[in-house]
């Protein structure tokens, strides 16, 4: 299993992504997305230019030494775009033993812990009415799990909201950022009564989630927490910042809402503290992001020891490859909680062809060898890179917020 070949394909589907592309001596293909949403080109001259030339010749089922060669190996450690890079690698890697072994990357991993995976749906809307549309969607299709998000009153523009009758949204579609008004104030006033309103129309049938997309302080993720909690939520996603972690000590003591932190957490040290003192419920990290399927094994493992369970970030901005992988894990670690899923956009299928399915709120990652999913370069060139950028937050007076 010599690699012969390491390449890098930026390609934009519907959304922005960044594929690498790893060949053996026998001519078998291993993927690995490495998108990191606003920053692809980043990722994609970190692997072109500093990882591919040090990958050929290596035995690509030494899949530990080789993650611990790109990362112990290299002076500059962690952070976004070195982990994309290394994440890729790791994956397009446990591609390539499946694929070796004809056998489905969880069999590799122990095999099946759970016969699926549960997932939940983005529901939203620019209104209640909108968002009871939304919602309905999902029960509709078998959801099990929904993430409730509705505009805020009074403001412009908010964030994670997309048309009532697909749940779906684009966050990233400017070519510079777009500067939006926040106002913590009037989303702590809104934030309780739409949650109260869901489970006053569809009642507890179904598991409700929230995101705060980072924006409150400690004290205000605390109070909110404690209004919540007659709505039972599954979770509340990024409540604040999670450079400090002992500033989720404060929210702990006031309220009793489980918390999910860390899609933008990249290594095993991010959740240390979080986990081992049982500062948060759910660990949110990434398989593109946080160091692939061998470093993800490392932290929910991790939390695993401390009753924390598993709830991995599942956008669309991140590829099918990394989808496929998050499930391979899902399936197979015993703390898993829930996976977020979005489908993807027209045109990704005809760059990627994956082998999972969804049926009654659960997905199953498939039994093709590998990843189960094929990556299509003639297509993927048809689709040339966009620039693409999140928005950014000021207060009502100009100051700059957390995103």
């Amino acid at each position: 299993m010599k690699i012969v070949d390491a390449r890098v394909v930026v390609s934009s589907p519907g959304r922005n992504y960044v594929t690498l592309v790893i060949e053996t001596a026998d001519g078998t293909i291993g993927v690995g997305d490495a998108t990191l949403n606003g920053r692809e080109l980043a990722v994609a001259s970190y692997l072109r230019d500093h990882v591919c030339p040090l990958l050929i010749g290596r035995d690509a089922r030494r899949i530990t030494d080789t993650w611990s060669y790109l990362y112990q190996g290299a002076y500059w450690r962690r952070g976004g775009v070195g982990m994309a890079a290394i994440s890729a690698v790791d994956i397009a890697l446990w591609d390539l033993k499946g694929k070796e072994a004809g056998l489905p990357v969880y069999q590799l991993l122990g095999g099946a812990a759970r016969d699926g995976v549960m997932v939940y749906g983005h529901a939203s809307g620019q209104n209640l009415d909108d968002l009871d549309a939304s919602i309905q969607l999902f029960l509709d299709r078998g959801y099990r799990a929904v993430r409730a998000q509705a505009a805020v009153p009074g403001l412009d523009h908010t964030y994670g909201i997309g048309p009532a009758h697909d749940g779906a949204y684009e966050p990233a579609n400017a070519e510079l950022p777009e500067e939006e008004v926040w106002d913590t104030a009037r989303y702590l006033e809104f934030a309780p009564r739409m949650l109260a309103h869901v489970r006053e129309q569809f009642g507890f049938g179904f598991h409700l989630l929230h995101d705060t997309h980072h924006r409150l302080s400690p004290i205000e993720v605390a109070r909110l927490g404690r209004d919540l909690e007659p709505m039972r939520l599954w979770w509340l996603e990024d409540p604040t910042r999670g450079e400090d972690p002992t500033a989720f000590r404060l929210i702990r003591s006031h309220t009793t809402t489980p918390i999910a932190v860390g899609e933008v957490f990249n290594t095993i040290w991010d959740f240390q503290q979080l986990i081992t003192e049982r500062l948060i419920d759910y660990v949110r990290a990434s398989v593109s992001h946080a160091g692939g399927i061998t470093h993800l094994l490392r932290i929910f493992s991790l939390a695993d020891l401390y009753g924390v369970r598993t709830g991995s970030h599942g956008p669309t901005d991140l590829s099918p490859i990394s989808l496929s992988a998050a499930l391979h894990v899902d399936l197979a670690v015993p703390n898993f909680g829930i996976q977020e899923y979005m489908p993807f956009p027209s045109p990704a299928d005809e760059v990627f062809r994956w082998s999972y399915t969804f049926a009654d709120g659960y997905l199953h990652p498939g039994d093709a060898p590998g990843l189960g999913v094929e990556f299509d370069e003639e297509a993927a060139a048809r689709h040339p890179y966009r620039p693409r950028y999140l928005p950014v937050n000021r207060l009502a007076d100009g100051s700059m917020h957390d995103w």
